[in-house]
Protein backbone atom coordinates (compact mmCIF):
# COMPACT_ATOMS: atom_id res chain seq x y z
CA UNK A 1 0.00 0.00 0.00
CA UNK A 2 1.29 3.37 -1.02
CA UNK A 3 0.38 6.08 0.77
CA UNK A 4 0.81 10.03 0.63
CA UNK A 5 -0.53 11.94 3.54
CA UNK A 6 -2.97 14.90 1.92
CA UNK A 7 -5.75 16.24 2.20
CA UNK A 8 -8.04 14.40 5.35
CA UNK A 9 -5.24 12.32 5.32
CA UNK A 10 -4.15 10.55 9.08
CA UNK A 11 -1.29 8.91 10.13
CA UNK A 12 -2.80 5.69 11.03
CA UNK A 13 -2.40 3.95 8.21
CA UNK A 14 -21.61 -14.82 -5.78
CA UNK A 15 -22.71 -16.34 -7.00
CA UNK A 16 -25.11 -14.81 -9.39
CA UNK A 17 -26.34 -11.54 -9.16
CA UNK A 18 -28.57 -11.11 -6.21
CA UNK A 19 -32.12 -11.40 -6.07
CA UNK A 20 -33.40 -7.89 -5.78
CA UNK A 21 -37.52 -8.91 -6.86
CA UNK A 22 -40.02 -6.78 -5.20
CA UNK A 23 -41.12 -10.03 -2.98
CA UNK A 24 -37.94 -10.19 -1.23
CA UNK A 25 -37.76 -6.47 -0.35
CA UNK A 26 -39.65 -3.59 1.39
CA UNK A 27 -40.32 -0.73 -1.13
CA UNK A 28 -36.91 1.45 -0.24
CA UNK A 29 -38.21 4.15 -2.29
CA UNK A 30 -40.77 4.99 0.60
CA UNK A 31 -38.28 4.55 2.80
CA UNK A 32 -36.35 7.06 0.92
CA UNK A 33 -38.74 9.54 0.86
CA UNK A 34 -39.87 9.19 4.71
CA UNK A 35 -36.05 9.76 5.53
CA UNK A 36 -36.55 13.55 6.16
CA UNK A 37 -38.11 12.98 9.64
CA UNK A 38 -35.32 10.29 10.76
CA UNK A 39 -33.37 11.93 13.43
CA UNK A 40 -29.60 11.95 12.80
CA UNK A 41 -28.15 8.45 15.20
CA UNK A 42 -32.27 6.68 14.74
CA UNK A 43 -32.18 6.63 10.88
CA UNK A 44 -33.24 3.05 11.27
CA UNK A 45 -35.19 0.50 13.75
CA UNK A 46 -32.89 -2.77 12.45
CA UNK A 47 -36.10 -4.20 12.04
CA UNK A 48 -35.84 -4.46 8.43
CA UNK A 49 -34.84 -8.19 7.34
CA UNK A 50 -35.26 -10.75 4.27
CA UNK A 51 -32.34 -8.91 2.30
CA UNK A 52 -29.80 -11.02 -0.02
CA UNK A 53 -26.32 -11.52 1.51
CA UNK A 54 -23.84 -13.13 -0.61
CA UNK A 55 -22.35 -15.96 1.27
CA UNK A 56 -19.03 -15.11 2.16
CA UNK A 57 -17.43 -18.65 0.48
CA UNK A 58 -18.31 -17.56 -2.70
CA UNK A 59 -16.68 -14.15 -2.32
CA UNK A 60 -13.37 -15.24 -0.64
CA UNK A 61 -10.25 -14.52 -2.64
CA UNK A 62 -12.09 -11.84 -4.63
CA UNK A 63 -9.35 -8.90 -4.67
CA UNK A 64 -10.73 -5.57 -4.92
CA UNK A 65 -8.43 -2.44 -6.18
CA UNK A 66 -9.38 0.47 -3.59
CA UNK A 67 -8.18 4.19 -3.95
CA UNK A 68 -8.27 7.30 -2.28
CA UNK A 69 -7.35 9.77 0.09
CA UNK A 70 -5.59 8.11 3.07
CA UNK A 71 -8.16 9.13 5.28
CA UNK A 72 -9.77 5.88 5.46
CA UNK A 73 -7.34 3.52 2.87
CA UNK A 74 -5.95 1.72 6.11
CA UNK A 75 -4.46 -1.19 6.33
CA UNK A 76 -6.66 -2.38 9.38
CA UNK A 77 -9.22 -1.72 7.55
CA UNK A 78 -8.65 -4.02 5.10
CA UNK A 79 -7.04 -6.72 7.04
CA UNK A 80 -10.91 -7.26 8.67
CA UNK A 81 -12.36 -6.80 5.38
CA UNK A 82 -10.21 -10.14 5.02
CA UNK A 83 -11.29 -11.78 8.19
CA UNK A 84 -14.65 -11.33 7.82
CA UNK A 85 -15.23 -11.35 4.09
CA UNK A 86 -12.51 -13.04 2.49
CA UNK A 87 -11.94 -10.70 0.20
CA UNK A 88 -8.80 -8.95 -0.69
CA UNK A 89 -8.88 -5.16 -0.70
CA UNK A 90 -4.93 -3.43 -2.94
CA UNK A 91 -5.45 -0.11 -0.99
CA UNK A 92 -3.42 3.00 -2.83
CA UNK A 93 -3.93 6.53 -0.76
CA UNK A 94 -3.21 9.39 -2.87
CA UNK A 95 -3.61 13.43 -2.39
CA UNK A 96 -6.82 15.14 -3.45
CA UNK A 97 -6.37 16.40 -6.53
CA UNK A 98 -4.35 12.89 -7.65
CA UNK A 99 -7.90 11.01 -6.86
CA UNK A 100 -9.66 13.46 -8.67
CA UNK A 101 -7.31 13.03 -11.51
CA UNK A 102 -7.06 9.20 -11.39
CA UNK A 103 -10.57 8.80 -10.97
CA UNK A 104 -11.58 10.21 -14.60
CA UNK A 105 -7.93 9.25 -16.34
CA UNK A 106 -7.94 6.05 -15.29
CA UNK A 107 -10.82 4.33 -14.73
CA UNK A 108 -9.94 0.95 -15.25
CA UNK A 109 -7.06 0.99 -12.47
CA UNK A 110 -9.52 0.53 -9.81
CA UNK A 111 -12.65 -1.30 -8.71
CA UNK A 112 -13.78 0.73 -6.15
CA UNK A 113 -13.04 4.75 -5.51
CA UNK A 114 -13.30 6.03 -1.96
CA UNK A 115 -13.32 9.93 -2.81
CA UNK A 116 -14.99 13.26 -0.86
CA UNK A 117 -18.18 14.18 -1.93
CA UNK A 118 -16.65 17.60 -3.44
CA UNK A 119 -14.20 14.83 -6.06
CA UNK A 120 -17.79 13.18 -6.75
CA UNK A 121 -19.16 16.11 -8.25
CA UNK A 122 -16.07 16.31 -10.64
CA UNK A 123 -15.81 12.96 -11.40
CA UNK A 124 -19.49 11.00 -11.46
CA UNK A 125 -20.64 13.04 -14.76
CA UNK A 126 -17.69 11.46 -16.54
CA UNK A 127 -19.11 8.49 -16.98
CA UNK A 128 -16.42 6.69 -15.16
CA UNK A 129 -18.32 5.08 -12.39
CA UNK A 130 -21.39 3.33 -11.94
CA UNK A 131 -24.73 4.19 -9.45
CA UNK A 132 -24.78 2.21 -6.18
CA UNK A 133 -28.37 -0.16 -6.12
CA UNK A 134 -29.30 0.95 -2.52
CA UNK A 135 -32.03 -1.82 -2.78
CA UNK A 136 -28.65 -4.08 -2.51
CA UNK A 137 -27.80 -2.18 0.64
CA UNK A 138 -29.28 -4.00 3.79
CA UNK A 139 -27.82 -1.25 6.34
CA UNK A 140 -28.51 1.74 3.79
CA UNK A 141 -31.55 2.90 6.24
CA UNK A 142 -28.57 3.03 9.02
CA UNK A 143 -27.31 6.32 7.20
CA UNK A 144 -27.13 9.03 8.57
CA UNK A 145 -29.99 11.83 7.11
CA UNK A 146 -27.05 14.32 6.58
CA UNK A 147 -26.47 12.21 3.25
CA UNK A 148 -30.14 11.80 2.42
CA UNK A 149 -31.49 15.25 2.70
CA UNK A 150 -28.68 17.43 3.78
CA UNK A 151 -30.28 17.71 7.25
CA UNK A 152 -29.04 16.53 10.64
CA UNK A 153 -32.51 17.04 11.96
CA UNK A 154 -35.82 17.99 10.43
CA UNK A 155 -35.32 21.59 11.84
CA UNK A 156 -31.54 22.16 10.54
CA UNK A 157 -30.35 24.53 7.70
CA UNK A 158 -28.61 23.05 5.19
CA UNK A 159 -25.28 24.37 4.66
CA UNK A 160 -23.55 26.10 1.54
CA UNK A 161 -21.24 24.30 -0.51
CA UNK A 162 -21.23 20.87 -2.36
CA UNK A 163 -23.27 19.61 0.32
CA UNK A 164 -23.06 15.47 -0.03
CA UNK A 165 -27.13 14.77 -0.26
CA UNK A 166 -26.91 17.32 -3.60
CA UNK A 167 -24.61 15.24 -5.46
CA UNK A 168 -25.50 11.52 -3.15
CA UNK A 169 -28.01 10.74 -6.01
CA UNK A 170 -28.87 9.98 -9.78
CA UNK A 171 -32.40 8.94 -11.44
CA UNK A 172 -31.43 5.65 -12.46
CA UNK A 173 -28.43 2.71 -13.34
CA UNK A 174 -27.46 4.74 -16.33
CA UNK A 175 -27.50 8.29 -15.28
CA UNK A 176 -24.30 10.57 -14.89
CA UNK A 177 -26.97 13.49 -13.68
CA UNK A 178 -27.12 14.02 -10.05
CA UNK A 179 -31.36 14.15 -8.90
CA UNK A 180 -32.90 17.06 -6.95
CA UNK A 181 -34.27 14.40 -4.80
CA UNK A 182 -33.42 11.09 -3.32
CA UNK A 183 -34.29 8.02 -5.57
CA UNK A 184 -32.97 4.30 -5.59
CA UNK A 185 -29.69 5.14 -7.43
CA UNK A 186 -26.78 6.36 -5.48
CA UNK A 187 -23.07 7.98 -6.78
CA UNK A 188 -21.20 7.10 -3.86
CA UNK A 189 -22.47 4.86 -0.29
CA UNK A 190 -21.44 7.27 2.36
CA UNK A 191 -18.36 6.11 4.68
CA UNK A 192 -16.92 9.21 6.84
CA UNK A 193 -16.82 12.52 7.55
CA UNK A 194 -16.46 15.55 10.06
CA UNK A 195 -17.00 18.98 10.76
CA UNK A 196 -13.54 21.09 10.55
CA UNK A 197 -12.00 24.08 12.11
CA UNK A 198 -8.90 25.87 13.76
CA UNK A 199 -5.94 24.12 15.76
CA UNK A 200 -4.50 26.31 18.32
CA UNK A 201 -1.71 26.33 20.85
CA UNK A 202 -3.61 27.21 23.78
CA UNK A 203 -0.24 27.93 25.59
CA UNK A 204 1.00 30.04 22.45
CA UNK A 205 -1.84 31.90 21.73
CA UNK A 206 -1.89 34.31 25.03
CA UNK A 207 -5.74 34.78 24.33
CA UNK A 208 -9.25 33.07 23.85
CA UNK A 209 -9.66 32.40 20.05
CA UNK A 210 -13.65 32.66 19.13
CA UNK A 211 -13.52 33.36 15.43
CA UNK A 212 -12.23 32.44 12.04
CA UNK A 213 -10.71 36.30 11.68
CA UNK A 214 -8.57 35.42 14.51
CA UNK A 215 -6.35 33.61 12.22
CA UNK A 216 -5.45 36.82 10.55
CA UNK A 217 -4.63 38.69 14.15
CA UNK A 218 -1.26 40.45 13.38
CA UNK A 219 -0.46 39.26 17.46
CA UNK A 220 0.28 36.21 15.07
CA UNK A 221 2.34 37.48 12.21
CA UNK A 222 5.01 34.50 10.79
CA UNK A 223 3.05 32.26 13.22
CA UNK A 224 0.19 31.15 11.35
CA UNK A 225 -0.78 29.04 8.42
CA UNK A 226 -3.66 27.69 6.12
CA UNK A 227 -3.64 24.57 3.49
CA UNK A 228 -2.09 24.42 0.51
CA UNK A 229 -4.98 22.72 -1.46
CA UNK A 230 -7.09 24.93 -3.55
CA UNK A 231 -10.91 23.58 -3.21
CA UNK A 232 -10.04 23.47 0.63
CA UNK A 233 -7.78 26.46 1.57
CA UNK A 234 -10.03 28.85 -0.65
CA UNK A 235 -13.66 27.63 1.97
CA UNK A 236 -11.22 28.46 5.03
CA UNK A 237 -10.16 31.30 3.55
CA UNK A 238 -13.97 32.56 2.75
CA UNK A 239 -14.67 31.79 6.37
CA UNK A 240 -11.97 33.57 7.45
CA UNK A 241 -12.86 36.82 5.06
CA UNK A 242 -16.60 36.65 5.79
CA UNK A 243 -15.49 36.34 9.78
CA UNK A 244 -13.44 39.68 9.34
CA UNK A 245 -16.22 41.15 7.05
CA UNK A 246 -14.44 41.75 4.00
CA UNK A 247 -16.60 39.77 1.94
CA UNK A 248 -20.44 38.85 1.54
CA UNK A 249 -20.65 35.65 -0.27
CA UNK A 250 -23.72 34.87 -1.96
CA UNK A 251 -22.61 31.39 -1.71
CA UNK A 252 -18.85 30.56 -0.25
CA UNK A 253 -19.26 27.28 -1.87
CA UNK A 254 -19.55 28.62 -5.22
CA UNK A 255 -18.59 31.80 -5.26
CA UNK A 256 -18.59 34.64 -8.69
CA UNK A 257 -15.18 35.50 -9.91
CA UNK A 258 -15.02 38.93 -8.24
CA UNK A 259 -15.66 37.19 -4.59
CA UNK A 260 -12.57 34.87 -5.54
CA UNK A 261 -10.58 37.75 -6.52
CA UNK A 262 -11.74 39.47 -3.51
CA UNK A 263 -10.46 36.75 -0.59
CA UNK A 264 -7.31 35.63 -3.04
CA UNK A 265 -6.55 39.63 -2.77
CA UNK A 266 -7.24 39.81 1.38
CA UNK A 267 -4.74 35.99 1.38
CA UNK A 268 -1.92 38.07 -0.34
CA UNK A 269 -2.35 41.03 1.52
CA UNK A 270 -1.98 38.76 4.44
CA UNK A 271 1.38 37.15 2.80
CA UNK A 272 2.75 39.73 1.66
CA UNK A 273 2.79 41.32 5.58
CA UNK A 274 4.13 38.13 6.50
CA UNK A 275 1.42 36.98 8.32
CA UNK A 276 1.54 33.08 7.30
CA UNK A 277 4.34 31.03 8.45
CA UNK A 278 3.34 28.23 5.50
CA UNK A 279 1.44 26.73 3.45
CA UNK A 280 1.24 22.91 4.50
CA UNK A 281 -0.58 19.97 2.09
CA UNK A 282 0.53 17.13 4.75
CA UNK A 283 -0.70 16.02 7.60
CA UNK A 284 2.71 15.25 9.07
CA UNK A 285 3.46 18.86 8.03
CA UNK A 286 0.90 20.61 9.92
CA UNK A 287 1.53 18.48 13.02
CA UNK A 288 5.30 19.31 13.01
CA UNK A 289 4.40 22.90 12.64
CA UNK A 290 2.28 22.94 15.45
CA UNK A 291 4.58 21.10 17.80
CA UNK A 292 7.03 23.02 17.01
CA UNK A 293 5.62 25.80 18.02
CA UNK A 294 6.32 27.77 14.80
CA UNK A 295 2.92 27.48 14.58
CA UNK A 296 0.30 28.73 16.63
CA UNK A 297 -3.04 29.04 14.90
CA UNK A 298 -3.93 27.10 11.58
CA UNK A 299 -5.93 25.36 9.50
CA UNK A 300 -6.29 21.65 11.33
CA UNK A 301 -7.77 18.04 10.95
CA UNK A 302 -9.24 16.47 14.07
CA UNK A 303 -6.62 13.78 13.74
CA UNK A 304 -3.61 16.23 13.81
CA UNK A 305 -4.64 18.15 16.57
CA UNK A 306 -4.66 14.90 18.55
CA UNK A 307 -1.63 13.80 17.70
CA UNK A 308 0.05 16.86 18.82
CA UNK A 309 -1.66 16.28 22.21
CA UNK A 310 -0.33 12.85 21.95
CA UNK A 311 3.27 14.09 22.57
CA UNK A 312 2.20 16.39 25.50
CA UNK A 313 2.04 19.31 23.77
CA UNK A 314 -1.29 21.32 24.46
CA UNK A 315 -3.00 20.99 21.32
CA UNK A 316 -7.19 22.22 20.86
CA UNK A 317 -9.62 22.00 18.13
CA UNK A 318 -11.09 25.17 19.09
CA UNK A 319 -14.92 25.95 18.55
CA UNK A 320 -15.63 29.38 16.42
CA UNK A 321 -18.57 31.08 16.58
CA UNK A 322 -18.99 31.43 12.77
CA UNK A 323 -19.56 28.27 12.33
CA UNK A 324 -17.26 24.65 10.79
CA UNK A 325 -16.06 23.55 7.26
CA UNK A 326 -17.13 20.32 7.13
CA UNK A 327 -16.25 16.78 4.47
CA UNK A 328 -17.68 14.74 3.77
CA UNK A 329 -16.46 10.56 1.37
CA UNK A 330 -17.72 7.57 1.09
CA UNK A 331 -17.19 4.24 -1.40
CA UNK A 332 -18.50 4.22 -5.15
CA UNK A 333 -18.04 1.39 -7.88
CA UNK A 334 -16.04 1.71 -11.09
CA UNK A 335 -17.98 1.84 -14.29
CA UNK A 336 -16.14 -1.75 -15.58
CA UNK A 337 -17.02 -3.76 -12.14
CA UNK A 338 -19.19 -6.77 -13.25
CA UNK A 339 -20.39 -10.47 -11.66
CA UNK A 340 -18.56 -11.90 -9.40
CA UNK A 341 -16.22 -8.64 -8.23
CA UNK A 342 -19.28 -6.58 -8.43
CA UNK A 343 -21.22 -8.78 -5.69
CA UNK A 344 -17.92 -8.76 -3.62
CA UNK A 345 -18.16 -5.20 -3.71
CA UNK A 346 -21.82 -4.39 -2.47
CA UNK A 347 -20.80 -6.89 -0.13
CA UNK A 348 -17.78 -5.14 1.54
CA UNK A 349 -19.30 -1.63 1.35
CA UNK A 350 -22.35 -2.75 3.20
CA UNK A 351 -20.14 -4.49 5.62
CA UNK A 352 -18.27 -1.32 5.73
CA UNK A 353 -21.46 0.00 6.96
CA UNK A 354 -22.13 -2.46 9.33
CA UNK A 355 -20.25 -1.48 12.58
CA UNK A 356 -16.74 -1.85 13.09
CA UNK A 357 -15.41 -0.01 10.52
CA UNK A 358 -17.31 2.85 12.08
CA UNK A 359 -16.45 2.91 15.28
CA UNK A 360 -12.81 2.83 14.40
CA UNK A 361 -12.97 6.09 12.63
CA UNK A 362 -15.50 7.61 15.16
CA UNK A 363 -12.28 6.67 17.93
CA UNK A 364 -9.58 8.48 15.17
CA UNK A 365 -11.88 11.91 15.53
CA UNK A 366 -13.95 11.21 12.16
CA UNK A 367 -17.68 10.02 12.40
CA UNK A 368 -19.31 7.25 10.93
CA UNK A 369 -22.36 7.87 8.06
CA UNK A 370 -24.14 5.05 10.01
CA UNK A 371 -23.70 6.20 13.22
CA UNK A 372 -26.06 3.78 15.42
CA UNK A 373 -24.46 0.47 13.73
CA UNK A 374 -20.71 1.89 15.11
CA UNK A 375 -22.13 2.49 18.57
CA UNK A 376 -22.50 -1.44 18.94
CA UNK A 377 -18.94 -1.48 18.63
CA UNK A 378 -17.57 1.14 21.19
CA UNK A 379 -18.14 0.75 25.02
CA UNK A 380 -20.43 3.01 26.87
CA UNK A 381 -17.62 5.29 27.59
CA UNK A 382 -16.22 5.74 24.52
CA UNK A 383 -19.80 6.89 22.58
CA UNK A 384 -20.01 9.18 25.55
CA UNK A 385 -16.92 11.17 24.88
CA UNK A 386 -16.81 10.79 20.77
CA UNK A 387 -20.71 11.32 20.23
CA UNK A 388 -22.27 12.88 23.52
CA UNK A 389 -20.06 15.21 24.67
CA UNK A 390 -19.56 13.65 27.90
CA UNK A 391 -16.49 13.88 30.21
CA UNK A 392 -14.15 10.78 29.52
CA UNK A 393 -14.76 8.38 32.34
CA UNK A 394 -11.70 6.81 31.77
CA UNK A 395 -8.65 6.51 29.04
CA UNK A 396 -9.63 7.58 26.04
CA UNK A 397 -7.74 4.98 23.43
CA UNK A 398 -6.74 5.19 19.76
CA UNK A 399 -7.61 2.33 16.99
CA UNK A 400 -4.05 1.49 17.92
CA UNK A 401 -4.61 1.12 21.59
CA UNK A 402 -2.33 4.50 22.65
CA UNK A 403 -3.68 6.72 24.67
CA UNK A 404 -5.15 9.51 23.03
CA UNK A 405 -7.08 11.18 26.08
CA UNK A 406 -7.01 11.61 29.49
CA UNK A 407 -10.14 10.61 31.87
CA UNK A 408 -11.98 13.54 32.76
CA UNK A 409 -11.12 14.96 29.30
CA UNK A 410 -13.82 16.42 27.18
CA UNK A 411 -13.73 16.29 23.09
CA UNK A 412 -13.21 19.86 21.39
CA UNK A 413 -16.40 21.54 20.42
CA UNK A 414 -18.36 18.88 22.27
CA UNK A 415 -21.23 16.50 21.05
CA UNK A 416 -21.80 15.31 17.54
CA UNK A 417 -25.13 17.55 17.32
CA UNK A 418 -23.56 20.31 18.72
CA UNK A 419 -20.47 19.61 15.58
CA UNK A 420 -22.21 18.50 12.59
CA UNK A 421 -25.42 20.95 13.56
CA UNK A 422 -23.11 24.16 13.37
CA UNK A 423 -21.86 23.46 10.07
CA UNK A 424 -21.85 26.63 7.63
CA UNK A 425 -20.00 25.23 4.39
CA UNK A 426 -19.15 22.01 2.78
CA UNK A 427 -15.73 21.39 0.25
CA UNK A 428 -17.27 22.17 -2.89
CA UNK A 429 -16.20 22.43 -6.36
CA UNK A 430 -17.24 25.84 -7.61
CA UNK A 431 -18.49 26.23 -11.31
CA UNK A 432 -15.47 28.86 -11.67
CA UNK A 433 -13.38 26.02 -10.44
CA UNK A 434 -9.94 26.70 -12.99
CA UNK A 435 -10.44 30.43 -12.52
CA UNK A 436 -10.14 29.65 -8.75
CA UNK A 437 -7.45 27.53 -8.91
CA UNK A 438 -5.61 29.77 -11.06
CA UNK A 439 -5.86 32.98 -8.78
CA UNK A 440 -4.87 30.21 -5.45
CA UNK A 441 -1.61 29.07 -7.08
CA UNK A 442 -0.75 33.10 -7.93
CA UNK A 443 -1.31 33.68 -4.44
CA UNK A 444 1.10 30.70 -3.51
CA UNK A 445 3.55 31.98 -5.28
CA UNK A 446 3.15 35.97 -5.12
Amino acid sequence: MTQQYDEATTPAAASAEADTSNSSLISRRSLIKGAGALSAVAVGSGAITGFPMIWAQNIKNVTLRQFGTGVSNLNDIAKKAKEDLGINLELTALDSDAVAQRAVTQPNSYDIADIEYWICKKVFPAGVMQPMNVERMKNFSKISPLFINGKLTPDSKIAQGTAPHTVGFVESADSKTFAKEPTQWMTLIPTIYNADTLGIRPDLVGRDITTWADIMDPAFKGKASILNIPAIGIMDAAMIAEAMGKVSYGDKGNMTKEEIDKTIGLLMEAKKASQFRAFWKSFDESVNLMASGEVVIQSMWSPAVAAVRSRGIACKYQPLKEGYRAWGGGLGLAKHLTGLELDAAYEYIDWYLSGWVGAYLNRQGYYSAAPETAKNFMSADEWGYWMEGKAAAGDILSPEGKVMEKAGAVRDGGSYAERMGHVACWNSVMDENKYMVRKWNEFIVS
